[in-house]
């Protein structure tokens, strides 16, 4: 019955990701044929450099969530780590957002470790590390560009992306807003989220007293985040697209949060009309706002099938050694 869930919401995603692409071609009067040639006729010099710094990001993003998995006492081959990241990397294309991914990185580190709470916390922590990092970004790019943005959807998409991480970190941190919420969960057939949410709230506390690993781990999720508007920013260049660079600073993490939402494939049409929406308000033509978001598409379906390809050759290998382990 799950496996039918699983198949009709992967189903239900991609059936959104087409509405919406349709949707966006029908109203924005978006020619395809002149679409394909924008695409063909960009600089691949400038698509090299935007590539090569989304690369950098996974990097950076691997190194961030092993900095993590260390100070919570977790020991574990690096090989085994990287083939959890990768599968990560790869569902996060199919399954609802990022959040997806991480779930299968989760639950994949925690059969071989034994320590599920421990590496929930780890992942969590990580998600969590990058959003903050996000509003870093976001904020110091919104005030030095105030006067070259000046409408209310790119203010109130920030306000709204400020307002829920205070929150979270409310519910997280202080403990009389996390006593109320778990007061919620008082059906009877929430007595295992209550308790997996209790084991999470214990083992991310257990991070307060690691201030060096949280502050790497911050700075960290900055330059991570960075990356993502320095790649778009060359896959623009390479569309003739010649803006200043802090729109991409302000609009890409806003997009970013936004396609955090399990609605569509890989966040695909939700994503390409966010560029369109945002972009177009800088004058960027709607086609090469849709050209931008495409491309940059590719580049991440592209690291999606180098994660899947190290996963799937790992993944046996894997589980050999530990039912061996287990045998002992």
């Amino acid at each position: 019955m799950s496996k039918f869930k699983n198949i009709v919401s992967l189903l239900l995603r991609i059936s959104v990701s087409i509405l919406l692409l349709v949707l966006l071609f029908k109203f924005n009067k978006i020619d395809i044929r002149v679409l394909i040639n924008d695409i063909k006729g960009a600089d691949k010099l400038f698509l090299a450099a935007g590539f090569t710094a989304l690369s950098a990001g996974y990097f950076l993003g691997f190194l961030r969530w092993r900095m993590l998995v260390n100070a919570a006492g977790i020991n574990i081959p690096l090989k085994k780590l990287i083939s959890s990241f990768s599968g990560g990397v790869f569902f996060n294309i199919f399954l609802p957002s990022t959040i997806g991914g991480d779930l299968v990185r989760a639950v994949d580190l925690a059969e071989h470790t034994k320590k599920a709470k421990e590496v929930i916390a780890t992942v969590f922590l990580d998600r969590l590390s990058g959003y903050i990092g996000l509003v870093f970004v976001i904020l110091p790019s919104l005030f030095f560009g105030r006067n070259l943005v000046l409408d209310k959807v790119v203010f109130s998409s920030v306000s709204v992306i400020i307002i829920l991480l205070i929150l979270i970190l409310l519910a997280l941190f202080n403990n009389a807003i996390y006593s109320k919420i778990t007061q919620f969960l008082t059906t009877p057939g929430a007595g295992k989220i209550k308790e997996m949410i209790k084991n999470m709230h214990q083992e991310i506390h257990v991070f307060r007293h690691r201030k060096k690993t949280v502050a790497g781990n911050l700075v960290l999720s900055f330059f991570i985040q960075l990356i993502c508007p320095i790649s778009v920013y060359f896959i623009g260049l390479s569309l003739g697209v010649k803006i200043s660079f802090i729109y991409f600073l302000i609009f890409l993490p806003i997009i970013g949060a936004i396609t955090l939402l399990p609605v569509a494939i890989g966040g695909l049409g939700l994503r390409e009309g966010l560029f369109v929406l945002y972009f177009a308000k800088v004058g960027v033509v709607k086609q090469l706002a849709l050209a931008m978001s495409l491309l940059s598409f590719s580049f991440v379906v592209f690291y999606g099938a180098i994660g899947g390809l190290i996963y799937v050759l790992t993944v046996h290998h894997r589980r050999i050694q530990f039912n061996k382990s287990s045998a002992v």
